[in-house]
């Protein structure tokens, strides 16, 4: 879990799921490379972007290339929100963190039906909150595996 800073918007390096994402897979002893389904924060179509761009799974500035091209529906490369996300779920303040984790649990259970990711075996969610500058006041990034 990473706070927010006062960064510029010229810094998209120093994001806070950046630095929260590169703790979580270091304590995990993971790369980007090894996750099989991500469930982010997207109360908006960019913020799905945005955040597979800071956990590492696109490039940066390849997050809107990578999503068009079909890497992230089931079936891609790395399928994020299999779940349909949060826009598809209407948002549910203070559930969203807790649904990102039951549907990794799903996933990595092989238990996620019409949804599942073929073979998943460590997922990462990103759930953000708040406002503070041009980033969210707190971000949070947990992997799990099986």
């Amino acid at each position: 879990m990473r706070t927010g800073t006062d960064r510029t918007e010229n810094e998209p390096e120093n994001h806070c799921t950046v630095h929260a994402a590169r703790r979580a897979y270091e304590l995990a002893g993971i790369s980007p490379a090894d996750i099989s389904v991500a469930e982010v924060h997207d109360a908006t179509a960019m913020g799905e972007i945005i955040q597979i761009e800071n956990l590492q799974l696109a490039s940066r500035g390849e997050g809107g290339v990578v999503s068009e091209r079909g890497d992230t529906r089931v079936g891609g490369r790395i399928p994020a929100n299999p779940s349909g996300g949060l826009e598809s779920k209407g948002h549910p303040i203070g559930a969203t963190g807790l649904g990102q984790i039951c549907e990794l649990v799903a996933q990595l259970r092989g238990e996620a039906g019409r949804r599942q990711v073929s073979g998943a075996r460590i997922g990462v969610a990103e759930n953000g909150g708040g406002v503070i500058g041009v980033e969210e006041a707190v971000a949070a990034v947990t992997v799990l595996g099986t």
